[in-house]
């Protein structure tokens, strides 16, 4: 039976795929499965720049607003509601299009979970330990040098990401990037044509700066305000989100707002550099302008997904 033909915009944030989704999606009748890690976190709209209300009666989109933001919502779990989400399109005859910038989802949707060790509880325990000692950066910075590869995907203040990164070497001896470059696409499920969105950098810092600005005069400060609250505690898994930290020292009266939106600028920018390396090291992605590409990807995305025409690299 062959494999069902799936559309992926890839890139990193601000780049352009939520506009170019809406257009390809309203060309083809198709809809939207979001693989972005942050935008499934409900009451947090503005500073994940989640589609908008009317985005949305434009173009269905899945795998948005699933969990509240005191929780947590790995890789698998995303794997199985993404995977429910493309069967559902597909079984409506709809076309469908993945569309974010969370690399490890992207993967794992359409390859599979990586078949690295399971989890070494006194591993874990012992960086644990260290991390509350000597504070997550310590461990980001031994990861460094243990498996620089890894480590350039991941923030620092990732303290599960990095924890396992770590785990998987000292258990197994092996780093977790090479296991990852290992798995490759033998048993994938999905016939994927993927494209990625570059700009020059120039231009994407543009970009990052213009929309910090918007998100800004748009109400971030008091979505940022509500979740504070709320009660939500500084210790979940939201909070690690670009930005929100951000905004929630503004909040707290440590900054002022100047220069609360200058530190959202430049983690975003620090957050688009570990997601351009992300996926410049990932097979097969086909690098596109979002703006002078714009109608050959339209062009290309529905060959493929008419006919299973790819285009040239």
């Amino acid at each position: 039976m062959s494999r069902r033909r799936v559309v992926c915009l890839v890139g990193p944030t601000a780049s352009g795929k939520t506009s170019l989704a809406l257009d390809l999606a309203e060309r083809l009748g198709g809809e939207v499965v979001s693989a972005d890690s942050r935008q499934v976190y409900r009451r947090m709209d503005i500073g994940t720049a989640k589609p908008t209300p009317d985005e949305r009666r434009r173009v269905p989109h899945h795998c948005l607003d699933l969990i509240d933001p005191e929780d947590a919502f790995d890789a698998a779990r995303f794997r199985a509601v993404a995977a429910g989400a493309l069967d559902d399109v597909h079984g409506r005859g709809r076309a469908a299009l993945v569309v974010g910038g969370t690399g490890l989802w992207v993967r794992v949707l359409l390859r599979g979970l990586c078949p690295a060790p399971p989890r070494a509880p006194a591993v874990r325990g012992v960086l644990r330990a260290l991390a509350a000692q000597r504070g997550a950066g310590e461990l980001h910075r031994y990861l460094t040098a243990i498996d620089p590869a890894a480590a350039a995907r991941l923030h620092p203040r990732d303290l599960v990401r990095v924890e396992r990164a770590l785990e998987v070497a000292f258990a197994s001896g092996r780093r977790l990037s090479e296991w990852q470059a290992a798995h490759r696409f033998a048993d994938a499920p999905y016939d994927a044509l993927v494209f990625g969105l570059a700009l020059e950098l120039r231009e994407l810092d543009a970009r990052i700066a213009s929309r910090a600005r918007r998100m800004v005069a748009a109400g971030f400060a008091d979505e940022v305000r509500h979740l504070r609250a709320s009660g939500l505690p500084d210790s979940a898994p939201a909070w690690a989100t670009v930005g929100y930290r951000e905004m929630r020292a503004y909040i707290d009266g440590a900054c002022d707002l100047e220069v609360a939106l200058s530190a959202l600028v430049l983690a975003t920018r620090r957050f688009a550099k570990r997601q351009r390396t992300w996926f410049r090291a990932e097979p097969g992605v086909l690098w596109r302008h979002p703006v002078r590409d714009r109608e050959q990807v339209l062009s290309d995305a529905t060959a493929f997904l008419e006919h299973g025409a790819r285009p040239a690299a």
